[in-house]
């Protein structure tokens, strides 16, 4: 009997020691604290993904134009000051195309002659189709630019309305000159007696050199180089838009003024030739981040900037904070906020 209970109180104490053992052991040592002095949390959410940049595009136009350099000057300049931006210029057949590519969202910002814009908001004219693409808000405004006319020297055109019965470029088709161009010979009374073509600025240049056209419209900042590139084969002459049918045609289009070629500004030119003029717009869509179209402007009015501009066309010496927000069309606050 001794023996038993003896035997039964080792096992108990064998079993007792067991769960001693067992609840007595030291746990793990927590995590230690990173270097802030703070513990590691396994739930903490990562942190979000890089984005990477954010891209651009900038309609501009065709080559020959002052669209063209000066998009890509901006671009470039948009890239290079504005952080996590980059910008890519595309050419365009300019003013109407890039209006309705930047209210599609195809484009996130373009050039456009300011009668264009104007008339896309509204839904007239050539957009009567479309509808009013009043989407479309101005992030600044470029420079004037006047409506050139030439023909070759020995040519017996002397005014617009000598151009009836003449084969004539207007400009490609969907450009701010095209629909121009159409404005001055219908004021005139002429243009169901053109012979109208639609050819690009390179194209125009080729078919007057070739004889293949009678006269050429370009609308373009002065000093642009695709009209040295056709004097140096081909001696030509400016045409001056009389007083009486810049009257009329400002009467009914406002947003129009007069203005002048003025002497010098290319080979040859010893007097200023009367023209008609029209603002040039940078436009993007009103949905653009308020932030990022600040900084847009602000790169691009940045004085640096504006002189890289201006050694890329000289048209760019024009571009300035004291003219670039007055848009004559509604602005984007961005830009707003800027020019404030």
């Amino acid at each position: 009997m001794r023996t038993k209970f003896i035997l039964l109180l080792v096992l108990f104490l064998l079993v007792f020691a067991a769960f001693g053992a067992v609840g007595c052991a030291p746990t793990a040592d927590p995590p230690p604290p990173d270097e802030n002095g703070e513990e590691d949390d396994e739930d903490e959410p990562p942190p979000p993904p890089d984005t990477g940049p954010i891209f651009i595009t900038l309609a501009s136009g065709s080559p020959g134009g002052a669209y063209y350099p000066l998009g890509a000057g901006m671009a470039q300049e948009i890239s290079s000051r504005v952080e996590g931006v980059i910008a890519q210029s595309e050419s365009t057949g300019a003013s109407v195309e890039n209006a309705r590519l930047v209210a599609s969202g195809q484009s996130d910002m373009a050039m456009a002659m300011a009668n264009i814009a104007y008339n896309a908001i509204l839904g007239e004219v050539q957009f009567e189709a479309d509808g009013a693409l009043d989407q479309l808000v101005a992030l600044f405004s470029m420079y004037p630019a006047p409506q050139h006319l030439i023909v070759p020297a020995n040519s017996d055109i002397q005014s617009v309305a000598d151009l009836a019965g003449k084969r004539v470029s207007i400009d490609a088709a969907g450009s701010g000159c095209a629909v121009t161009s159409e404005i001055i010979l219908t004021t005139a009374g002429i243009w169901d007696d053109v012979d109208a073509r639609n050819y690009s600025q390179p194209e125009a240049a080729d078919a007057l050199k070739d004889g293949n056209v009678d006269a050429v419209f370009y609308n373009f900042a002065v000093g642009t180089a695709i009209i040295n590139e056709i004097q140096f084969t081909t001696p030509i002459r400016f045409i001056p838009i009389e007083d009486e049918l810049l009257d009329a045609i400002i009467a009914d289009h406002e947003y129009f003024t007069k203005g002048v070629i003025p002497a010098g500004a290319y080979t040859g030119l010893e007097e200023d030739v009367s023209a008609l003029t029209i603002g040039n717009l940078m436009l993007v869509h009103r949905d653009m981040d308020e932030d990022l179209a600040y900084e847009i402007v602000k790169a691009i009015f940045d004085e640096d900037a504006l002189f890289a501009l201006s050694r890329i066309h000289p048209i760019g010496g024009e571009i300035s904070k004291e003219t670039g927000g007055n848009t004559g069309i509604p602005i984007h606050p961005g830009a707003a906020r800027f020019f404030q």
